[in-house]
């Protein structure tokens, strides 16, 4: 008779049920990291907003295009966060302002405090007569002139406000998805407090304009118009030179948000269309100094404008290619103007 040696396993149903748990696992933690935007930090998806996960990535670009406020390139860092996938509209606008009777920036006579701080030293203040409810409006040219001096394209427009983007005999009638523009940074602020959110940073702002692609030049790539195809609202330099608008022609203007294919975080209007506010007072040097690392705030407070981010339905290839995302421009946070809105986030 012979024997047999006997040999430890484990048992069909210990095996069974240690594959069944482990598989368990993996598809718990696969569900959770696909649902991410059901239940985050125990709230729901907020409407109408992405999850941009948190993550390190390349901030400004050493690109020979790219600036010199753009420039070094360095690594930042920034947790997770939600973000409106388009930005706030003329409808939502209206919403804010008829809840709480919100009077805007430029439907308020400007202060000359507020201005002078723009100027150099010893400026004369205006006549009182000057100082009249208003916003900035591009009006163009009739001919292609030096691009050194933006005085010959912009006005003053007594009577532009957010009604009103372009002067008082424009309107907003039948736009409730453009974006809404002639907002100053106090604006957007007063309305990201009544909806419960916050501006974002500019170190945030740019990590989500790029969806997910490290060193790219766009919110969608490395080719401006790939197979040809427009990807967003910007100054149509093969009709006709910045900033010439022909006679006869409608003065440019925004257009009807998500317009244009969204990037990889499901965000529309990251490039063209209507620059947006951020939270960083703008230097020029800012990532020459200590801006590298975790969650970067920007300059302290003692720079007389802040940042705008994205460019706008005025970038011109030609020009300032300010819809590219490293690209940032320094705004007077108290001008309103018909080519700056703005987009929030909250955590």
């Amino acid at each position: 008779m012979s024997t047999r040696t006997a040999s430890f396993s484990p048992t069909p149903s210990r095996a069974t049920d240690t594959l069944a748990a482990v598989r368990a696992l993996a598809f718990a933690a696969l569900l959770l990291a696909s649902l991410r935007v059901v239940v985050i930090a125990g709230h729901a998806p907020p409407p109408d907003m992405a999850w941009i996960p948190g993550g390190e990535y390349t901030m400004g670009s050493d690109a020979t295009y790219a600036r010199e406020d753009e420039r070094p390139a360095h690594r930042v860092r920034v947790s997770g966060f939600w973000m409106d996938r388009a930005p706030v509209t003329n409808s939502r606008f209206a919403a804010f302002v008829a809840a709480t009777g919100y009077v805007t920036t430029a439907e308020r006579a400007p202060q000359w405090s507020s201005i002078q701080r723009l100027l150099p030293p010893g400026t004369p203040p205006p006549a009182p007569g000057l100082l009249v409810p208003g916003g900035l409006v591009f009006t163009g040219t009739e001919a292609p002139v030096p691009l050194a001096d933006e005085t010959r394209w912009w006005r003053y427009v007594p009577g532009a406000d957010w009604r009103h983007p372009g002067g008082p005999d424009t309107g907003i009638a039948g736009r409730d998805d453009d974006p809404v523009v002639q907002v100053s940074y106090d604006d957007a602020r007063a309305y990201a407090r009544w909806a419960g959110k916050r501006l974002p940073s500019e170190a945030e702002w740019e990590y989500a304009a790029r969806g997910g692609i490290e060193h790219a030049t766009y919110a969608w790539g490395s080719q401006f118009a790939p197979n040809g195809m427009r990807m967003a609202h910007t100054w149509d330099d093969d009709a006709v030179p910045f900033p010439v608008v022909r006679g006869g022609q409608p003065r440019p203007r925004v257009q009807a948000v998500c317009s244009y294919p969204r990037n990889g975080y499901g965000l529309c209007d990251m490039a063209g269309n209507a620059w947006q506010w951020v939270t960083d007072w703008f230097r020029a040097d800012a990532y020459a100094r200590a801006v590298h690392g975790d969650e970067p705030t920007g300059p302290p407070d003692v720079a007389p404008r802040r940042v705008i981010r994205g460019g706008s339905f005025l970038c011109s290839r030609e020009y300032c290619a300010s819809f590219r995302v490293s690209a940032r421009q320094a705004a007077d946070p108290d001008s309103p103007a018909n080519h700056i809105g703005f987009r929030l986030v909250r955590d």
